[in-house]
């Protein structure tokens, strides 16, 4: 399992779990991330109602116990998921975060503010629909039985047969701007 440099996985994985140790522990010395310490970490300043909104679904997403603070373990867990997880586990953990209200199901008000937020983060650059004309398109594509809501299975199995919705999903939870960021605090840290 080594490569030329003698380097194995599990090394280049220590290592990267050390640069983002440090990164977390540098941003956050008390190891625990607070919502307005988390909206700071990752760049997230001067958002719409809507984006921040999304933010604070996606800190609570993030914080697993639910005690109100992201510690690295959490953190941790939700990098490796979203940058290397299995398509499957993204995909509900995707619904998870869209489903705002926790009732099991994501109706079109959920989906609409999450596509709004996303492009208000990511920019609205060359968009072909508007947030609403998406939202309306994704629904009439992917909700099988009719009734107005996503259930968790409807969700997957519409991600992966829609490539739009796919690509949007994808978009909203891209992380290499982050991980530039890590990366460039390598020898600064």
């Amino acid at each position: 399992m080594g490569n030329s440099n003698g380097c194995t996985v599990d090394d280049l994985q220590a290592v990267e779990m050390h640069l983002w140790y440090k990164k977390f522990m540098t941003e956050c010395p008390s190891g625990q991330l607070t919502l307005h310490e988390f909206k700071q970490f990752f760049g997230l300043k001067g958002l719409d109602s809507e984006a921040n909104a999304y933010i604070e679904q996606m800190f609570r997403t993030f914080d697993m116990n639910k005690d109100g603070y992201i510690d690295f373990m959490e953190y941790v867990a939700a990098l490796s998921l979203v940058m290397r997880g299995k398509m499957e586990h993204k995909l509900r953990w995707y619904f998870k975060l869209y489903d705002v209200d926790g009732n099991g199901c994501i109706d079109r008000y959920e989906l609409l503010n999450i596509i709004k937020a996303i492009r208000a983060i990511n920019g609205n650059d060359n968009q072909d629909s508007t947030a609403e004309e998406f939202t309306n398109r994704v629904f009439d594509r992917i909700d099988v039985n009719g009734d107005g809501e996503l259930s968790l299975e409807e969700f997957v199995e519409g991600a992966r047969s829609d490539g739009d919705f796919m690509e949007v999903m994808m978009k909203s939870l891209d992380l290499r701007h982050i991980m530039a960021m890590i990366h460039s605090r390598r020898h600064s840290v």
